[in-house]
């Protein structure tokens, strides 16, 4: 019988999460089957031992896999199992790599693999709050050098109250959404959407998230003394040359230092850091110059590139490309530049540029999202491509990577709560990186709210984006920082801050740390200067649009959306589909119904509204309830002896009797020359309470002829001098249909 170590976390709710170890997995590294109601997942962590050759970075891998058995459900396609790895599975794989990554050793340089399984869900509880937690654990009860352990929450603000790890339900109230990844002292990543919340409401989160992150983290240390892991293995991944260091040190620092405060342009900087380098290899003696030895030189020459850099911050405050710190690069932007997408623009920020696009289309081009545990539509798609030669690099472009997954959801989450609400177009944005050094999602968010304008989209308000960095020493007591950072302050530097959001506030946020010892000081004074930034970013906007198009482009499809009583749905759209069909058809419109509760929603799209406004007539006639006494322009269907059917209105047929065609006696239809397919004006007489039939009479619409009269119905006695005149005239008169016709004297 085997008997796992189990630790139990209190949530303060009435929640608990288990963490156990011991029973599944046993042969990996370190291994825990995390328990929260019946979510179920289990993560399980395995290294090398050695580092591959040459290997001078972290080369860490994190995946989130979702069984569909987890929630009772098969897989979808022909193969029915599951497949490449999904949005939502990409972007719980890079909360957890962003907070793991900086806390492995420096010099630990060995393959590590975190795997996590989601088992088991009721569909209540969201998994990837809990993801970072467990991949944590299966550290913790490894050999696994690592400086954590670490945990992760999401925190929703509902009705004013913060709640820790919100379910799905719980978060569709939320006016804040943000995960958190700490260790049990500092706060290593910040991700997520607001609306319009203010910098301090942000803070006043994250410090709530943190609290609940210190019991989850503390959790895990007393696992980690329950299975004895305390001691963790030893390696041996880097064979340094101190001397050579302190050589490339002593002779490039002040080269170094140079250009780094000369203020050059990227590529011209980056031309000349690497001159330096290649000068001080080809005075060393081919023989002695071993791959070794270039290894070590890239490596120490790396560190001295990052401390010139940091050091030209922190005692001139001047940065790579000259800039004071709070300090934004030139912008320029322009909207339409390209005629054939429904909205376009141009952002550029420096020598980051983004060429963004907007199509609108109907409810057919909705995004169906089929994701173990959320079947649903998305109407706001934002996808972000950062191609090679957007940095002057020579190589293929291989498909979207997981970077430009997670730059699209940020930019997404910025702008999709400025979309109206109930906004009838299914919004594609598409931003293309074209240059980038620094901050290419927040270019993508003004790029996106610049096309969007141009497009005539009416959004509540323009949104735009910073990304901050941050360069300490002596755990934050010396710190410095930037206001939209380059790519090289991004790299060399201890943060990348991004927020977006518009005059009211925060929309969306990320931030990665990468050292320990960001307090809540540096912190309020980056939320600060970022909040700085981004109105003077916001204004460069408006100097281009100041609000959106008031209408859409002529090209654009139009769209009109009608709502109609839910039991009129399938007289819309008929047997087989033949009612709508015929209307698409006969006015060149696409049109789309989707039953919402107790109604249906009808849209109707088409390039002109000439075409709406027919589907539209068609449509409202097929949902009218038809009112005795009314007029209506009718289709003859069908002719029969006994009179015509009539189409009087979309999918309703009424009989026009023989009798109610002409005030005549009639012995045919066809004697009046009406046929199939003829139009008549037709007047509803009257609905049978039971069958519901309908009578009509185009003889209502027609004149009397001189001298009618109606024949008495049966029953009614006329008075003597009636029956006088119609026994002497009896001889002359003709009885047709139940009427009496006389000839005039």
């Amino acid at each position: 019988m085997i008997n796992p170590i189990v630790k139990t976390i209190e949530l303060g709710d009435g929640r608990t999460i288990t963490l156990e170890t011991g029973k599944l997995a046993k042969q990996a590294d370190g291994s825990v089957v995390l328990r929260m109601n019946n979510t179920m997942m289990l993560a399980t962590v395995c290294a090398a031992k050695d580092a591959n050759p040459g290997t001078d970075f972290m080369p860490l891998q994190v995946e989130y896999k979702e069984k569909f058995s987890a929630f009772g459900r098969f897989p979808g396609g022909f193969t029915k199992r599951e497949g490449r790895a999904s949005d939502y599975e990409i972007l719980t794989c890079r909360l957890v790599d962003r907070v793991l990554r900086p806390l492995f050793p420096d010099d630990f340089h060995a393959e590590v693999f975190v795997n996590i399984i989601l088992y088991s869900s009721d569909g209540k509880d969201i998994p990837d709050a809990l993801a970072g937690l467990a991949a944590s654990a299966a550290l913790a009860v490894s050999d696994i050098p690592f400086n954590g352990p670490i945990s992760e929450v999401r925190v929703g603000r509902i009705d004013g109250q913060f709640v820790i790890n919100p379910t799905f339900e719980q978060l569709e109230q939320a006016d804040i959404d943000i995960m958190v990844g700490a260790t049990l002292d500092n706060i290593m990543m910040v991700e997520g959407e607001m609306k319009e919340v203010s910098e301090a409401e942000m803070l006043e989160a994250i410090k709530f998230a943190h609290e609940a992150i210190k019991v989850q983290c503390q959790a895990q240390i007393e696992l980690t003394e329950a299975v004895g892991k305390t001691e963790k293995r030893e390696y041996c991944h880097e064979v340094n040359d101190e001397d050579l260091r302190a050589d490339i040190k002593a002779k490039l620092y002040d080269k170094v230092y140079a250009i780094a405060k000369s203020g050059q342009g990227k590529h011209e900087r980056s031309d000349a850091f690497h001159a330096v380098v290649d000068e001080y290899i080809a005075a060393i003696p081919e023989e002695e110059l071993t791959d070794e030895k270039k290894a070590l030189i890239g490596r120490y020459y790396h560190d001295v590139e990052k401390e010139a850099m940091r050091r030209c911050i922190l005692d001139e405050g001047r940065r790579l490309d000259g800039r004071k710190t709070n300090e934004i690069r030139s912008i320029w932007s322009e909207i339409d530049p390209i005629p054939g997408p429904h909205g376009s623009s141009i952002f550029t920020r420096g020598e980051t540029q983004s060429l963004s696009t907007v199509t609108l289309g109907t409810k057919l081009d909705e995004k169906i999202i089929d994701d173990v545990l959320c079947n649903d539509k998305s109407r706001f798609l934002l996808h972000y491509n950062f191609p090679p030669f957007a940095t002057g690099e020579a190589k293929p472009q291989r498909g979207v990577g997981r970077r430009e997954v997670g730059h699209g959801n940020l930019a997404h989450r910025a702008l999709k709560s400025m979309i109206p609400e109930n906004y009838p177009y299914v919004i594609r944005i598409v931003s293309d990186i074209l240059e980038s050094n620094g901050s290419s999602s927040m270019a993508t968010v003004c790029a996106g709210t610049l096309a969007l304008m141009d497009a005539g989209v009416q959004i509540k308000r323009p949104v735009s984006g910073i990304a901050m960095g941050l360069i300490s020493e002596n755990k934050g007591k010396n710190y410095a920082v930037l206001s939209d950072i380059l790519g090289d302050e991004d790299h060399l530097g201890d943060m990348d801050f991004k927020v977006t959001g518009t005059e009211k506030g925060i929309t969306a946020t990320q931030m990665d740390i990468k050292v320990d010892g960001l307090s809540y000081e540096i912190l309020e004074n980056a939320l600060a200067q970022a909040k700085e930034g981004r109105s003077h970013i916001l204004g460069k906007i408006l100097e281009t649009i100041q609000e959106p198009r008031a209408d859409l482009k002529p090209h654009a499809p139009r769209i009109e959306v009608i709502m109609i009583p839910k039991e009129f749905i399938g007289a819309v759209i008929g047997p087989g589909g033949k009612i709508i069909q015929g209307i698409q058809e006969e006015t060149g419109t696409v049109i789309t119904i989707e039953e919402i509760g107790n109604e249906g929603r009808v849209e109707i799209a088409a390039i002109n509204k000439t075409s709406i406004d027919a589907a539209m007539a068609k449509v409202q006639g097929i949902v009218a309830i038809p009112e005795v006494g009314e007029i209506y322009e009718g289709k003859i269907q069908s002719v029969m002896p006994y009179g015509a059917f009539v189409e009087f209105m979309p999918g309703k047929d009424g009989l026009l009797h023989i009798s109610e065609i002409d005030w005549k006696r009639l012995e045919t239809v066809e004697e009046t020359g009406l046929k199939e397919g003829d139009t008549v004006q037709v007047k509803l007489l009257d609905i049978d309470p039971k069958t519901g039939k309908f009578k009509l009479s185009r003889k209502a619409l027609l004149p009397k002829p001189e001298g009618y009269v109606e024949r008495p119905e049966r029953g009614e006695r006329p008075d003597r001098g009636d029956r006088n005149n119609r026994s002497r005239n009896n001889d002359r008169s003709e009885h047709r249909g139940g009427q009496v016709f006389r000839p005039q004297r």
